[in-house]
């Protein structure tokens, strides 16, 4: 009965398939049914494999739906968020080329695909915001310092749960249970009392400290970490 947070993907297929096999491990040889995986968000962007993280994560939401694989919680990230503004149309689509998404595009051109596959559009859609288990609130980027986490749950203003970085220096006492999230890339996991960060950079390889996809393991907050093995160019 494993729950484990994922850190942000960004297009790093084959670590994101590392870092599955070694919670597997961790998880006694499998993950089945009784575990779980809250995703915190950005499966794409920056990294060469978009297109295969994405199938990957139709593949564990159709085995989370029929029970024959972990229990799957798939949250969005900003870029995932910028994906489905370019493909709508929605504001500066500038924004998303030059935030990852030439790249995601051209990984897209290199499998022939003439454009984004409604199928991934359609995931991305079905994301939520945030989440809430085991005694832990789930976000991509943050939650209102403000306000409590049963009233960000409750109402997320997507703004901050996309993009926030101010909890990450602000007074937390407003919130009444531990968050974790991703977003902010950190060369060690954020590990305190209200607070628990997993970006590791993984699409960052080569900067000092990051290059690493991390999962932690609650509510015992163990981490599992796997170096990026992905051709990533940043």
């Amino acid at each position: 009965m494993a729950l484990y947070a994922i850190g942000d993907i960004h297009g790093c297929a084959r670590t994101l398939d590392a870092l599955l096999d070694r919670l597997a491990d961790a998880a006694g040889g499998t993950l089945g049914p009784s575990d779980t995986l809250v995703f915190v968000g950005d499966y794409v962007d920056r990294g060469p494999e978009s297109p295969a993280v994405l199938d990957r994560m139709l593949e564990l939401e159709a085995a989370s739906m029929a029970k024959t694989g972990p229990h799957c919680v798939f949250l969005r990230g900003n870029h995932d968020q910028m994906m489905l503004d370019y493909a709508e149309g929605v504001g500066d689509p500038e924004l998303w080329w030059i935030n990852g998404g030439r790249t995601t595009l051209a990984s897209y051109d290199a499998r022939g695909d003439r454009q984004l596959p409604p199928e991934h559009l359609d995931f991305l859609r079905r994301t939520p915001l945030t989440a809430e288990g085991a005694g832990y609130a789930f976000v991509h980027a943050g939650l209102d310092t403000r306000r409590s986490v049963a009233d960000n749950l409750a109402a997320p203003d997507p703004q901050i749960a996309l993009w926030t970085r101010q909890h990450l220096s602000a007074d937390l006492s407003a919130w009444e249970m531990p968050v974790v999230c991703g977003h902010t890339p950190v060369a060690e996991p954020i590990n305190e009392p209200r607070l628990v960060a997993i970006d590791t950079g993984a699409v960052f390889v080569g900067r000092p400290g990051l290059g690493r996809l991390t999962a932690v393991a609650l509510p015992e907050r163990r981490f599992l970490a796997v170096e990026t093995v992905d051709a990533v160019s940043v």
